[in-house]
């Protein structure tokens, strides 16, 4: 498909995508993949200088929304986009177009494949029953195509073998795993409840979610050699509700700490995937850490 953005398209198409509705850079990111149906999967190489160009220009501007820039169209952005509809316009068609001009070009190919196998395969047949030697050359075909066919039953056997001792290593990790996470999920709630012994419980949230996060984080990242497990550490700098930046407030220094959990895992299982397996047990993970944040808040305040 030849290249749709040039002389300023991709300029104009994020101020279209900002005109819908705010959006932070992996988003737009992932919608412009979505509208080019996979055809075009642009990096953040591409897109974050553009917004970045666009906001000197006063064309859009940004907030910060849980430690993330999230970007808007400004009035003068609408201006000019409404000034452009009519390039907009050939713009999305010209996408439509690439788009079908690429679907089409691979089902001739497709179609082309299969008629030159056709026509090999009836040229073949046409050879077989007019050569002098037909009758000779079918039972060595014969002989080759029972050869072939006891390979075939041998490579799906040990296929089948290899799948069933697969599924068993894969169920075998998943119960270490688990076991290791609720081993995990023990040590943070003593080391949590440790704190709020001696009247210290932002500290023992803050430094629960933080062993959490961490682990969590590994979830999304290829196993490695079993390790010790980790001695509680304080938490990292830069996260919010430490003692150098808390707002006095337990609260609010509570919800920023669940915010940045929240942005940590989202961005392990971003740059890194997520499977449905570990989606599975990251959910049971967040379960067993709810339930004991909860409980050790509900104690605190004297509720059951």
């Amino acid at each position: 498909m030849p290249p749709v953005f040039a002389h300023g398209r991709l300029r104009l198409y994020l101020l279209k995508l900002l005109d819908e509705a705010p959006r932070h850079g992996y988003e737009v990111i992932r919608l412009l993949e979505e509208r080019f149906h996979g055809l075009y999967a642009p990096s953040a190489g591409t897109v974050y200088p553009r917004l970045a160009k666009l906001e000197a220009e006063g064309l859009v501007t940004h907030a910060t929304e849980g430690g993330r820039k999230v970007y808007s169209i400004t009035e003068a952005g609408r201006e000019e986009l409404a000034g452009r509809g009519g390039e907009l316009a050939d713009l999305e068609l010209e996408i439509r177009e690439s788009v079908s001009e690429l679907a089409a070009e691979i089902r001739d190919d497709v179609r082309g494949a299969a008629g030159k196998l056709r026509d090999e395969m009836r040229a073949a047949a046409a050879e077989t029953r007019t050569s002098p030697r037909a009758e000779k050359e079918k039972d060595k075909e014969k002989e080759e195509w029972r050869k072939v066919t006891h390979e075939w039953q041998e490579q799906a056997r040990r296929a089948r073998e290899d799948a069933q001792q697969a599924r068993r290593q894969a169920k075998d990790a998943q119960d270490k795993a688990r076991r290791e996470m609720q081993r995990i999920a023990k040590q943070v709630q003593d080391q949590v409840q440790d704190h709020f012994a001696r009247g210290d419980w932002p500290t023992g949230v803050r430094e629960g979610l933080s062993e959490l996060t961490a682990h969590l984080t590994g979830l999304t990242t290829k196993p490695a050699k079993p390790a010790p497990a980790p001695e509680p550490t304080a938490p990292a700098p830069d996260w919010p509700g430490t003692p150098t930046d808390s707002t006095g407030d337990p609260a609010r220094d509570l919800d920023r700490l669940l915010d940045r959990f929240r942005d940590d895992i989202r961005d392990a299982a971003r740059d890194h995937g997520i499977t449905e397996s570990q989606l599975a047990d990251a959910r049971a993970h967040l379960a067993t850490a709810a339930t004991h944040i909860v409980a050790d808040l509900l104690k605190r305040n004297g509720k059951r």
